[in-house]
């Protein structure tokens, strides 16, 4: 269920572009037209919403009262954004593809000093006015969706099958998840991690509500091999007025299981997924498959000591609400999918018990990514994508909110990149087994922290299934699987 939002007192900024009059009244989940100044509370995170000197909104989150005025007026003399961009649909497919050809003038790789992302200083005014700020989200400046969604929908494909065309409406906003130019998602603290996830459930909420909006995406791009351009820890929502080609591919897998076996496909995923990390096989009569609103499935109990962990089992870590595995038929090297034991379509479903215990298990993952490839005082950072799917419009009872995260490096020294099959005909070749990743995602658990001169986290009985014994110690997991042929070889 999505944070209850009221209403809380703005403070007024200096003049500028941007009105900042402070003026306050009731808002609902759903108004994107509210007035610059604005603070909203949703429960222990306070909202404030104001807009940016080209009429784009900003809104800033913050646990709490806000700490500082952040109705600030953005100063800059920017003209009012003007993107143009359609969606054209591939005949032979069926997929839309967005042509936003005014995206090439974006802000490409700029010096720290010169981040669009870090809050303003005097004579550096950036994209977030305020001296500080804890989360922030904006309509991005160079988005390639844009105006007001529901105005001009994806047409059929009627008089022209073969040259289907739209205008490219929709919303593409930035989420920066702190004012640390240096610091990463993983570097985050459990409450900071919490207030993300409230933005991104307010974002959903709202985008979702949108009409002509069919998927809410949410995501997180890291790193330069990645194609990242600014460098500041932030992520981006889409509000996409089309389904995307891998959701409609679930949407019709989730539909072939149904029936042929009267069940949820993700449900019985999961099951399977958790039930094999506690020794039980998927036919097991207690490893049953959980429904939206029902008891999670069987799966590795809270003290589950790492022994107890089946050596081919692809569970890395198992928390009480969550559950986070690497896919039987992974397509990257390292791949992890994460999803809430109890089904539900999007972040708005998720109750306080999932919502709280989701810190220390996202935290716990992302970390675990960096220190797959650091060795001794070598840190090697791993570029990822953080992948949130959401349930599309009309299909919330079937689909279900999952992460899929995964990284394009297979070693500390080598890339991934997508070949002939993959990138021509999309057919996947993983130069890494599934149950090795998982195995090695297990290994780095308790090894420290990723970044060297940070605390180490605390160990969390409660994800046991996901930790490693002490560095020399070979009596929990036993000794490193030894590398097949095909991985000694790389």
């Amino acid at each position: 269920m999505a944070p209850t939002v009221t209403d809380a007192t703005g403070q007024s900024g200096a003049s500028g572009s941007a009105d900042a009059s402070g003026t306050t009244g009731t808002a609902t989940s759903s108004d994107l037209n509210a007035q610059a100044g604005t603070s909203r509370q949703a429960g222990a995170t306070t909202r404030t919403v104001t807009e940016l000197a080209d009429g784009r909104e900003l809104i800033y989150y913050d646990r709490g009262t806000p700490p500082t005025a952040r109705a600030v007026a953005d100063l800059r003399p920017l003209d009012a954004v003007a993107p143009s961009s359609e969606v054209r649909q591939d005949p032979m497919t069926g997929a839309w593809v967005t042509v936003a050809a005014h995206r090439q003038a974006r802000t490409y790789h700029p010096p720290a000093d010169e981040c669009p992302l870090c809050p303003s200083r005097e004579g550096r005014l950036s994209e977030i006015p305020a001296g500080d700020y804890q989360v922030a989200v904006f309509e991005n400046r160079f988005p390639s969706l844009a105006g007001e969604p529901g105005t001009h929908p994806v047409p059929p494909a009627l008089d022209d099958p073969l040259h289907s065309r739209g205008p490219g409406v929709g919303r593409c906003e930035v989420v920066c998840f702190t004012a640390d130019h240096d610091a990463s998602f993983a570097d985050l603290d459990e409450d900071r991690a919490r207030l993300v996830l409230d933005a991104w459930t307010d974002r959903t909420a709202e985008l979702s509500a949108l009409p002509g909006v069919r998927q809410v995406y949410c995501f997180e791009n890291r790193g330069t091999e990645i194609g990242v351009t600014l460098a500041h820890p932030h992520g981006q929502v889409y509000a996409l007025p089309f389904v995307p080609p891998r959701t409609a591919k679930m949407i019709d897998r989730a539909a072939r299981h149904r029936a042929a076996t009267g069940r949820n496909l993700f449900d019985d995923l999961v099951a399977a997924e958790r039930a094999s990390a506690a020794g039980l096989s998927a036919g097991s009569p207690t490893a049953g498959s959980p429904t939206a609103g029902s008891p999670t499935a069987a799966g590795p109990s809270a003290d589950s000591a790492p022994g107890d962990h089946p050596e081919n089992s692809r569970v890395v870590l198992a928390g009480e609400h969550w559950t986070a595995f690497v896919p039987f038929a992974a397509r990257w090297p390292y791949e992890v999918h994460l999803f809430p034991n109890r089904r539900v379509p999007d972040f708005t479903g998720l109750n306080e018990d999932e919502r709280a215990e989701f810190p220390r298990i996202y935290l716990n993952l992302l970390r675990r990514f960096d220190r797959l490839f650091s060795d001794g005082d070598r840190q090697v950072r791993a570029p990822y994508i953080a992948a949130w799917h959401q349930a599309p419009a009309g299909h919330e009872d079937e689909l279900a909110l999952h992460l899929e995260l995964f990284t394009v490096r297979r070693t500390a020294d080598k890339l991934k990149y997508l070949a002939g099959t993959e990138s021509g005909m999309e057919a996947f070749m993983n130069d890494v087994a599934p149950e090795f990743a998982a195995r090695r995602l297990r290994e780095v658990g308790q090894a420290g922290p990723a970044n060297p001169t940070g605390p180490a986290p605390a160990v969390d009985p409660a994800l046991a299934v996901g930790q490693a014994p002490a560095a020399g110690s070979t009596a929990a997991t036993g000794p490193t699987p030894a590398p097949t042929a095909e991985e000694a070889q790389r």
